[in-house]
Protein backbone atom coordinates (compact mmCIF):
# COMPACT_ATOMS: atom_id res chain seq x y z
CA UNK A 1 0.00 0.00 0.00
CA UNK A 2 1.78 3.44 -1.24
CA UNK A 3 1.11 6.33 1.13
CA UNK A 4 -1.49 8.14 -1.24
CA UNK A 5 -3.18 4.60 -1.36
CA UNK A 6 -2.81 4.13 2.00
CA UNK A 7 -4.50 7.82 3.38
CA UNK A 8 -7.57 7.63 0.82
CA UNK A 9 -8.03 4.12 2.75
CA UNK A 10 -7.76 6.12 6.12
CA UNK A 11 -10.20 8.84 4.92
CA UNK A 12 -12.68 6.12 4.00
CA UNK A 13 -12.37 3.42 6.75
CA UNK A 14 -15.66 4.57 8.29
CA UNK A 15 -17.48 3.83 5.18
CA UNK A 16 -16.00 0.02 5.06
CA UNK A 17 -17.13 -0.67 9.07
CA UNK A 18 -20.72 -1.59 7.24
CA UNK A 19 -18.52 -4.61 5.61
CA UNK A 20 -18.68 -7.94 7.25
CA UNK A 21 -15.10 -8.59 6.50
CA UNK A 22 -12.54 -6.01 5.40
CA UNK A 23 -8.58 -6.83 4.80
CA UNK A 24 -6.19 -4.37 3.98
CA UNK A 25 -2.20 -5.56 3.17
CA UNK A 26 0.27 -2.97 4.36
CA UNK A 27 3.52 -3.90 3.20
CA UNK A 28 5.73 -0.91 4.26
CA UNK A 29 7.72 -3.47 7.11
CA UNK A 30 8.41 -5.56 4.31
CA UNK A 31 9.71 -2.85 1.98
CA UNK A 32 12.04 -1.47 4.50
CA UNK A 33 13.38 -4.84 4.95
CA UNK A 34 14.32 -5.83 1.34
CA UNK A 35 15.13 -1.85 0.33
CA UNK A 36 17.57 -1.55 3.54
CA UNK A 37 20.38 -3.57 1.24
CA UNK A 38 20.41 -1.92 -1.53
CA UNK A 39 19.97 1.80 0.17
CA UNK A 40 22.59 3.33 1.78
CA UNK A 41 20.19 5.93 3.42
CA UNK A 42 18.78 3.27 5.33
CA UNK A 43 21.34 1.81 5.94
CA UNK A 44 22.57 4.64 7.73
CA UNK A 45 19.40 5.06 9.32
CA UNK A 46 18.97 1.61 10.51
CA UNK A 47 21.98 0.08 11.11
CA UNK A 48 20.83 -2.19 13.63
CA UNK A 49 18.13 -3.99 15.22
CA UNK A 50 17.18 -1.68 17.62
CA UNK A 51 17.51 1.19 15.02
CA UNK A 52 15.85 -0.76 12.66
CA UNK A 53 12.55 -1.40 15.40
CA UNK A 54 12.85 2.71 15.85
CA UNK A 55 12.16 3.20 12.37
CA UNK A 56 9.56 0.91 11.99
CA UNK A 57 7.89 2.58 15.13
CA UNK A 58 8.63 5.91 13.83
CA UNK A 59 6.69 5.14 10.52
CA UNK A 60 3.62 3.13 12.39
CA UNK A 61 3.05 6.49 14.44
CA UNK A 62 2.94 8.98 11.85
CA UNK A 63 1.31 6.11 9.21
CA UNK A 64 -2.54 5.92 7.42
CA UNK A 65 -2.63 2.88 9.04
CA UNK A 66 -2.54 4.32 12.85
CA UNK A 67 -4.68 6.79 11.72
CA UNK A 68 -7.13 3.95 10.88
CA UNK A 69 -6.88 2.29 14.19
CA UNK A 70 -7.83 5.63 15.85
CA UNK A 71 -10.55 6.53 13.78
CA UNK A 72 -11.93 2.56 14.32
CA UNK A 73 -11.41 2.62 18.18
CA UNK A 74 -14.64 4.77 18.28
CA UNK A 75 -16.59 3.08 16.71
CA UNK A 76 -19.13 -0.05 18.51
CA UNK A 77 -18.93 -3.78 17.69
CA UNK A 78 -14.91 -3.31 15.71
CA UNK A 79 -13.33 -6.60 15.99
CA UNK A 80 -9.56 -6.12 14.07
CA UNK A 81 -6.83 -9.14 13.54
CA UNK A 82 -3.42 -7.80 12.92
CA UNK A 83 -1.17 -9.91 11.95
CA UNK A 84 1.92 -10.59 9.40
CA UNK A 85 2.02 -13.41 6.61
CA UNK A 86 6.24 -14.25 7.66
CA UNK A 87 8.57 -13.23 10.00
CA UNK A 88 11.90 -12.14 9.02
CA UNK A 89 15.31 -12.54 10.64
CA UNK A 90 18.91 -10.76 10.37
CA UNK A 91 21.03 -11.85 8.25
CA UNK A 92 24.74 -11.86 9.29
CA UNK A 93 26.62 -15.26 7.48
CA UNK A 94 26.80 -15.69 3.76
CA UNK A 95 26.68 -19.43 2.37
CA UNK A 96 27.76 -20.63 -1.16
CA UNK A 97 24.67 -21.97 -2.61
CA UNK A 98 24.59 -24.34 -5.92
CA UNK A 99 22.38 -25.11 -8.70
CA UNK A 100 22.05 -24.19 -12.26
CA UNK A 101 20.43 -20.69 -14.29
CA UNK A 102 16.95 -21.23 -13.44
CA UNK A 103 17.24 -21.47 -9.96
CA UNK A 104 14.93 -19.72 -7.89
CA UNK A 105 16.92 -16.10 -6.54
CA UNK A 106 15.36 -16.15 -2.77
CA UNK A 107 17.76 -15.48 -0.40
CA UNK A 108 16.97 -17.93 2.55
CA UNK A 109 15.26 -20.62 0.22
CA UNK A 110 16.19 -22.23 -3.62
CA UNK A 111 14.80 -24.80 -5.50
CA UNK A 112 16.04 -26.00 -8.53
CA UNK A 113 17.38 -28.91 -9.87
CA UNK A 114 20.38 -30.28 -7.92
CA UNK A 115 20.57 -26.98 -5.64
CA UNK A 116 23.16 -27.72 -2.95
CA UNK A 117 24.55 -25.95 0.17
CA UNK A 118 26.53 -26.55 3.31
CA UNK A 119 24.13 -28.99 5.43
CA UNK A 120 25.38 -27.63 8.32
CA UNK A 121 23.52 -24.22 7.13
CA UNK A 122 20.95 -25.45 5.49
CA UNK A 123 18.07 -28.24 4.63
CA UNK A 124 18.24 -30.11 1.20
CA UNK A 125 14.77 -31.38 0.32
CA UNK A 126 15.05 -33.94 -2.21
CA UNK A 127 11.70 -35.14 -1.91
CA UNK A 128 9.34 -32.17 -2.11
CA UNK A 129 6.46 -34.10 -1.92
CA UNK A 130 7.28 -35.36 1.79
CA UNK A 131 7.24 -31.47 3.17
CA UNK A 132 4.50 -30.78 0.60
CA UNK A 133 6.50 -28.43 -1.25
CA UNK A 134 5.54 -28.61 -5.10
CA UNK A 135 7.46 -30.06 -7.69
CA UNK A 136 8.18 -28.19 -10.79
CA UNK A 137 9.19 -29.51 -14.16
CA UNK A 138 10.69 -32.52 -13.09
CA UNK A 139 13.28 -32.95 -10.72
CA UNK A 140 13.44 -30.53 -8.13
CA UNK A 141 14.61 -30.19 -5.14
CA UNK A 142 15.06 -26.99 -2.48
CA UNK A 143 17.45 -25.91 -0.10
CA UNK A 144 16.07 -23.88 3.05
CA UNK A 145 18.28 -22.22 5.11
CA UNK A 146 18.92 -22.34 9.04
CA UNK A 147 19.19 -19.60 11.33
CA UNK A 148 20.73 -16.29 9.84
CA UNK A 149 22.30 -17.31 7.25
CA UNK A 150 21.63 -16.42 3.43
CA UNK A 151 22.60 -17.84 0.17
CA UNK A 152 24.99 -16.19 -2.21
CA UNK A 153 25.92 -17.79 -5.55
CA UNK A 154 29.99 -18.49 -6.27
CA UNK A 155 29.49 -16.02 -9.15
CA UNK A 156 30.21 -12.55 -7.77
CA UNK A 157 30.38 -13.88 -4.09
CA UNK A 158 32.22 -11.62 -2.08
CA UNK A 159 30.28 -7.72 -3.51
CA UNK A 160 26.59 -10.30 -2.76
CA UNK A 161 27.93 -11.69 0.30
CA UNK A 162 28.40 -7.43 1.63
CA UNK A 163 25.36 -6.38 -0.21
CA UNK A 164 23.03 -8.66 1.81
CA UNK A 165 25.46 -9.04 5.34
CA UNK A 166 22.85 -7.51 8.13
CA UNK A 167 19.80 -7.19 6.33
CA UNK A 168 16.74 -8.94 7.26
CA UNK A 169 15.31 -11.29 4.79
CA UNK A 170 12.44 -14.27 5.16
CA UNK A 171 11.93 -17.45 3.54
CA UNK A 172 13.76 -19.57 5.92
CA UNK A 173 13.80 -21.57 8.87
CA UNK A 174 14.08 -19.75 11.86
CA UNK A 175 11.57 -19.32 15.16
CA UNK A 176 11.72 -15.47 13.75
CA UNK A 177 10.30 -16.15 10.61
CA UNK A 178 8.11 -18.90 11.39
CA UNK A 179 6.11 -18.29 14.53
CA UNK A 180 3.49 -15.07 13.08
CA UNK A 181 2.28 -12.63 15.71
CA UNK A 182 -1.31 -12.22 16.13
CA UNK A 183 -3.64 -9.54 17.90
CA UNK A 184 -7.08 -8.85 18.04
CA UNK A 185 -8.28 -5.66 19.16
CA UNK A 186 -12.16 -5.19 20.02
CA UNK A 187 -13.47 -1.71 20.64
CA UNK A 188 -14.24 -0.35 24.10
CA UNK A 189 -17.52 1.12 23.32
Amino acid sequence: MDSNFGRGIESKIMSYCQNHLNAIVINFVDMIAHSRSDNAILKEIAPDESAYRSLTRSWFEHSSFFGMLRQLSTKKNVKIIITSDHGSIRCLHGVKAMGDKDTSTNLRYKCGRNVKADPRNAILIKNPQEYKLPRRNGIVNYIIAKEDFYFVYPTDYHKYLNQYNDTFQHGGISIDEMILPVITLDSKL
